[in-house]
């Protein structure tokens, strides 16, 4: 009993909190996001990424802000992987799983660039 409980409390806990955004790692912090292609005489294509939050279970428990703002912060994380410090955001989409009460996932791709300072 001492069990049900517990995972009653937590289940309470999560439901009342919501899902937080994905955090950025601190070194991704400054790299930009924009919505034209940067200069390709100063900048160097290196990869496609995607930036994505929230799913079926936790898509309904976390505001859209926060759908929004972790898909951006997955990006600057991927960008930093490849030593980019620009995205070139291509498309963002909501989506929402059968039954929600709305929007459950957000999804960003760029294009990550190495640009000249």
């Amino acid at each position: 009993m001492k069990m049900l409980t517990i995972i009653t409390a937590l289940t309470t806990a999560a439901l009342l909190s919501g899902c937080s955004a994905t955090k950025v790692i601190e070194q991704a912090r400054g790299i930009e996001l924009v919505n034209t292609k940067p200069d390709s005489e100063k900048c160097e294509f290196v990869g496609e990424i995607v930036g994505s939050q929230g799913n079926w279970a936790t898509g309904d428990l976390t505001s859209n802000k926060n759908l929004v703002i972790g898909a951006r912060n997955e990006l600057r994380n991927e960008a930093y992987k490849l030593d980019a410090n620009i995205v070139y955001i291509l498309d963002m989409k909501n989506t929402n799983a059968y039954g929600s009460l709305g929007t459950t996932n957000t999804t960003a791709v760029g294009k990550a660039y190495k640009c000249e300072s």
